[in-house]
C-alpha cells in the first residue's frame, strides 16, 4: 500500500519531474503543524485523526520538500463528504490514483511547499503501515541512516523519474513493514 503506480499500472507517468532530494529541514515541521490546522478546520465536525508522514516528517532524513499528511476518519465517505471543502482550501481531489489505491482517497496542494494528503480509514492497513514505517525510521537511526544511503543513491540513479525513484525504494519499504509484522 505504500507506493505509486508502477509501470503499466493506471496512473503511472513514465516522465515525472526530476527528484529534488534536499536535507532535513526543521521548517518542515511547521510546515505541517499549519496543514494540519486546515485540516482540522476542514473537518471541524467529524473526527479524525491528522499524522505528518513521509521522509518530511523523519528528523535528519533528506525528503523531496513535499508535506506528507496522514488523515484518518472512520471511514472515506466521511473524508469524500469534505471533498468541497478541501478544494476551498486549495486542496485538489485527485480520484485516478483509486485504480492502484482504492482504500485511499488523495489530495494534492500545489503550494510551496507541497503537500500530499492521504485520506484513509482509521487503523486500516493503509493507516498501520505508513505509521509503522515512519516510527521505525524515527525509532532506530541506523535504519534511518540505511534508508537515506538508499534514498540518496536512488535519487541519482533516477533523477530524471520519481516514479522509477519511488518503486526502487519499495523492497526496502517492505522489509521494514514485514520487520514490524505487517506483510
Amino acid at each position: 500500500m505504500l507506493r505509486s503506480p508502477a509501470r503499466g499500472e493506471p496512473g503511472y507517468t513514465a516522465a515525472m519531474p526530476e527528484v529534488d532530494l534536499q536535507p532535513h529541514q526543521a521548517q518542515w515541521s511547521r510546515d505541517y503543524a499549519a496543514v494540519a490546522g486546515e485540516l482540522r478546520l476542514a473537518f471541524a465536525d467529524a473526527p479524525v485523526l491528522i499524522e505528518h508522514i513521509g521522509s518530511t516528517a523523519v528528523p535528519g532524513l533528506s525528503a523531496k520538500p513535499v508535506i506528507d499528511v496522514l488523515l484518518g476518519a472512520s471511514s472515506l465517505p466521511v473524508i469524500e463528504a469534505r471533498i468541497d471543502a478541501l478544494a476551498a482550501l486549495g486542496y485538489q481531489y485527485v480520484a485516478r490514483h483509486e485504480a492502484v489505491i482504492p482504500l485511499r482517497r488523495y489530495f494534492v496542494k500545489a503550494a510551496v511547499p507541497r503537500v500530499h494528503v492521504h485520506g484513509v480509514v482509521i487503523d486500516g492497513q493503509i493507516w498501520r503501515e505508513h505509521l509503522a514505517f515512519r516510527d521505525a525510521l524515527r525509532g532506530d537511526q541506523a535504519l534511518c541512516a540505511a534508508y537515506q544511503d538508499l534514498k540518496l543513491a536512488l535519487a541519482i540513479r533516477h533523477a530524471e523519474d520519481k516514479a522509477a525513484y519511488t518503486e526502487a525504494k519499495a523492497p526496502f519499504i517492505q522489509a521494514v513493514l514485514r520487520a514490524a509484522g505487517l506483510r
